[in-house]
């Protein structure tokens, strides 16, 4: 699967989750403070989530201090649907019954520990095929395409 990585501050914990991504397997992209100082937030977010809605990745990992920007950011992208996760539990509800495509987590709070468990829950957990949960997807994708043009 090909994942594209952001983040806005470099460290520990997204260059832990880059070394996971590979252990998995995965084809890695690194955008943001991976490979430059200065990055924004926002433009992280956006180049992450474009590299995700236009096809060029099946998914999308982010980072910023809290977690709370960048998922907004990322949101803004026509076709995503990011999440901000800070247990396993939220990540694989995130994947079940929203079929999220960007996961978001928080450089503050995020420990080693908890970043293995949050992706092994992200990329273990499928799309739920329920007719409940595919009719809430639904209408979020015609609300998309008919008032956010």
């Amino acid at each position: 699967m090909k994942i594209a990585i952001g983040t806005d501050m470099d460290g520990h914990v997204p260059q832990l989750v880059v070394e996971e991504l590979l252990k998995m397997g995965h084809d890695v992209t690194r955008f943001g403070a991976f490979s430059t100082v200065n990055a924004s937030w926002p433009k992280v977010a956006v180049d992450v989530a474009t590299k995700v809605a236009t096809g060029k990745a099946d998914m999308g990992v982010l980072f910023c201090w809290t977690g709370t920007g960048i998922s907004l950011a990322a949101n803004k992208v026509k076709g995503i649907r990011a999440a901000l996760c800070n247990d396993a539990e939220t990540a694989a509800g995130a994947r079940k019954w929203n079929d999220a495509n960007v996961l978001a987590m928080s450089l503050r709070s995020t420990s080693e520990q908890v970043a293995k468990e949050i992706l092994a829950a992200w990329f273990s957990t499928p799309p739920s095929e329920d007719a409940e949960d595919l009719v809430c997807l639904e209408y979020l994708e015609r609300l998309e395409n008919e008032r956010f043009r």
